[in-house]
């Protein structure tokens, strides 16, 4: 998700105020990635492979996030077989460490110790609990996700793939593949699931 802002931030002020042909913007790109290359340092668990796009992420850079309808096609179907649900077939946990994992930020940067758990930062991009202060208005509100959508184990399966990984339905969605990336454990998810599927949650309120 960061790699593709970056890119497209350099690349959108190198073409401000005129067209750019696919070659320009293959040139401009290849200008940031060196840019970029140039000013990374590892550091701690911030590593270099940070900055490797994949074909996802490349495909999306390149067509600036509207690739054509059978490449879209193709990369879905590819991060959907990436999915992976419980072996134990539960796929909710605890709704009270959903809730701490949706509000932490914490996580993936380079003074982080490496195994320590991180956060969702789900509040960054998404409304869900009415007492909320502040909230990112990037990604949909969540707000009642349940209540909205009933509690069944369909929907739960849907909240947990799409925490899993959501560009398996929307290949250049902004939201981070949390588990298939290892972002957040299967345990984390099945957290997440319950603050949005409990109706106990205040998600649900």
């Amino acid at each position: 998700m960061k790699r593709a802002i970056i890119w497209a931030g350099v690349v959108a002020a190198a073409v401000a105020g005129g067209c750019a042909t696919m070659a320009d913007r293959e040139a401009y790109d290849a200008k940031a990635t060196a840019t970029i290359e140039r000013d990374f340092h590892a550091r701690g668990i911030a590593t270099m492979d940070r900055l490797k796009q994949d074909e996802l992420q490349a495909t999306c850079t390149k067509y600036r996030d509207h690739p054509p309808a059978d490449v879209l096609r193709r990369l879905e179907a590819q991060q959907m077989a990436t999915m992976k649900l419980p072996a134990d077939g539960k796929l909710m946990g605890d709704w009270k460490s959903g809730q701490k994992i949706a509000e932490s930020g914490r996580g993936m940067t380079w003074n982080d110790k490496p195994g320590v758990p991180s956060g969702g930062s789900c509040y960054n991009c998404h409304q869900l609990a009415p007492q909320q202060t502040s909230f990112g208005s990037v990604g949909p509100s969540l707000r009642q996700f349940g209540k909205l959508r009933g509690y069944t184990p369909e929907m739960q399966k849907y909240a947990y793939q799409r925490i899993y990984n959501s560009k398996a339905f929307a290949a250049c969605s902004t939201m981070p593949r949390f588990g298939a990336s290892g972002t957040l454990t299967e345990a984390q998810i099945k957290d997440l699931v319950a603050y949005l599927m409990d109706p106990e949650s205040p998600v649900n309120k």
